[in-house]
């Protein structure tokens, strides 16, 4: 069996990064750079890079390669990173991998294949991910369909029993809370735990069932660590108000994913450009204008734009 070393285990909060673009449809380096900044200075545990939120699936092999060293880079060593390595592609998945490990990635996030319809499948494919990289913790993300999965708990112990090396469960197929209650209650001793995702909407109830975090989009980062500081505090009562205070944000968010992030980042000066790769709907003006009066109600959690405009000063580079 492939277990890898004991590390100090990751909890908290792991936002996943979007990938910006420019106005000429390519990476913008400047402004990722930017957001890794950003996430940094307000307090986060770790980051997660790329994942569905990153539009993954829209990137070339080559862009995922050299978007993550560049995520790396930036972060220098001052939190850990979840490196997204998903594909159905084995070949392709060991290769951004094995560069995301060798880069220092603290663990690798791998959604469960789709086209992969038994336990006996997902098993095959994992096993032969921890035979090339034998001492790397992976997060197994259990994300629906068309993007994963979807495994029933029973399924994902299955493959944790059998997978030791998968250490940590990033839980995402609806109801979430409960699924997440019987995979730590069930799961053998060498999985350290389960984060929470669904852009956060789900968080409360994932905190109280035991998740050892959350894996939500960017956008109000500051608030989920207030959140989960509160948590650690034991200050229920805390948590429940300010998840109350996102709820409008996260309402849109499920809606128009990577729409709404982009243009709360771009209002808040962290990106340059609100173009979005993957399919789905737009904001429109009267969309907008109901987000900007939902900033508006929580302006008192969010961090000062002339903070924000800090954490921009010495980008540079280019893909």
């Amino acid at each position: 069996m492939n277990v890898p070393e004991q590390r100090e285990p990751l909890s908290g909060v792991f936002p996943v990064l979007p990938t910006p673009f420019g106005e000429d449809g390519k990476p913008d380096v400047a402004s990722l750079r930017r957001l890794v900044r950003y996430l940094i200075a307000v307090g986060v545990d770790g980051i997660t890079y790329p994942g569905v939120a990153s539009e993954f699936g829209q990137l070339t092999a080559q862009e995922r390669l050299t978007l993550a060293g560049i995520v790396l880079d930036e972060i220098g060593g001052r939190v850990p990173l979840v490196a997204g390595v998903s594909t159905t592609d084995l070949e392709l998945l060991v290769q951004l991998a094995q560069a995301a490990v060798d880069a220092g990635a603290a663990a690798l996030m791998i959604a469960v294949p789709p086209d992969r319809k038994t336990a006996h499948a997902q098993i095959e494919f994992f096993s032969a991910i921890t035979q090339a990289l034998p001492h790397t913790p992976i997060v197994l993300q259990n994300v629906p369909a068309p993007v994963g999965a979807g495994l029933d708990p029973a399924v994902l112990i299955e493959i944790l029993n059998a997978v030791p090396a998968i250490r940590y469960v990033k839980e995402e197929t609806l109801p979430s809370g409960q699924r997440l209650s019987i995979v730590i209650r069930d799961a053998p001793g060498t999985m350290l735990g389960v984060f929470g995702g669904a852009g956060g909407r789900y968080i409360t109830d994932e905190l109280r069932r035991g998740a050892c975090g959350t894996m939500p989009a960017i956008e109000l980062a500051e608030i989920h660590v207030a959140l989960f500081n509160a948590h650690r505090a034991g200050q229920a009562d805390r948590v429940r108000e300010l998840f109350t205070r996102m709820l409008p944000i996260l309402n849109v968010q499920a809606v128009f994913r990577w729409s709404l992030t982009k243009y709360v980042l771009h209002r808040r000066g962290l990106i340059q450009c609100r173009l979005q790769r993957a399919a789905g709907p737009l904001l429109d003006e009267v969309d907008a204008a109901d987000v900007d009066g939902f900033l508006r109600d929580i302006e008192d959690l969010l961090v000062p734009v002339q903070v924000l405009s800090a954490v921009g000063a010495g980008i540079h580079g280019t893909v």
